[in-house]
């Protein structure tokens, strides 16, 4: 799951700076395309390679401030990391200014290492054993795929575009998405890793909500954009005994992000985080145990807010 919040939150800035600062080619009616190549570097032993393709089309466009950069807009990527191999595709629609709606899929897969976790059903050691029990990955290379579907709705707006002016270029925006996702080796209800999460994902819906607030720096030679960002992923899968883990309590990741513009094509991204974790006691921090036989708490409260991760991200358009 944190993989997929960090993902979006890529896609996100990404479509953020891109939405309020459009291309000339995207503004004057003309179909604008561009490639990327992007790197994705983690405190945590993480590491992603990704190649972007971007078309944008004029739609619906009208003359009034808020339809006059209406249009569509598609993005395809293919990413590796050291553990999976991923594809997927979005569509975008943008009938007004302010609102953006969007669709998209992907399928991919994995393999297991001593340092990473692709992909795999998480299931306890030894069912008989006395809880907590331990945890262990059962899967081997390439031998299921992950899917997943996704709509969204994204609400946006620019403070610079009601009172002009260099300095007035604070950003909102929010998003929000029920994603659809399934491992193909997974019996209904069974949990299953990818890409070095926390195995806690199930065949099923989940819903994610994305909050933004962001500043554009008007005169700043290289730094050209302050993010700060809420995160928030609930699963809706219902599993009988839920209540007793905490299933049903949503996980929350909150990110600074600073992006760099180096040169006209290169720019870096700089991302320091932290998460919300379900208060288990001692055992709340690994996956050392299966995750179903640990209590949730209230003690000191059911959510512990902990540091999560610096990531780093560089953004390379080759056209």
């Amino acid at each position: 799951m944190t993989r997929w919040l960090f993902t979006a939150f890529v896609f996100t800035v990404i479509f953020s700076m891109s939405v309020f600062a459009q291309p000339e080619d995207a503004r004057s009616g003309n179909i604008f395309s561009s490639t990327y190549l992007e790197l994705q570097l983690s405190s945590e032993p993480a590491a992603k390679v990704a190649l972007i393709q971007s078309f944008t089309f004029p739609f619906l466009r009208g003359t009034s401030p808020l339809t006059q950069g209406n249009n569509i807009s598609t993005v395809f990527r293919a990413e590796a990391s050291p553990v999976s191999v991923n594809g997927l595709a979005e569509i975008s629609l943008t009938p007004a200014a302010f609102f953006v709606l969007s669709g998209g899929g992907l399928i991919g897969s994995g393999w297991n290492m001593p340092l990473g976790t692709g992909i795999g059903l998480n299931l306890p050691e030894n069912e008989t054993d006395p809880l907590p029990r331990r945890a262990m990955v059962d899967g081997a290379a390439f031998d299921g795929l992950l899917w997943r579907t996704w709509a969204a709705a994204t609400l946006q707006f620019d403070l610079g575009a009601v009172i002009p002016g260099d300095w007035n270029h604070v950003l909102f925006q929010t998003r929000h998405e029920l994603r659809h996702s399934g491992y193909t080796r997974a019996a209904s209800g069974q949990s299953w890793f990818f890409e070095n999460d926390r195995g806690e994902n199930q065949n099923g819906w989940t819903y994610h909500a994305t909050y933004i607030v962001g500043y554009y720096m008007p005169r700043s030679p290289v730094l050209d954009t302050i993010i700060l960002m809420a995160e928030m992923e609930k699963s809706l899968y219902n599993t009988p005994g839920g209540d007793f883990w905490g299933q049903n309590l949503g996980h929350w990741i909150f990110t600074t992000g600073f992006n760099f513009s180096l040169t006209p094509r290169l720019s870096t991204l700089l991302a320091l985080q932290t998460r919300t974790y379900r208060n288990h006691g001692t055992s709340n921090f690994n996956n050392d145990y299966f995750y179903r036989d640990l209590e949730l708490r209230s003690d000191g409260g059911q959510r512990r807010l902990l540091f999560h991760r610096a990531a780093f991200i560089i953004n390379y358009r080759l056209r």
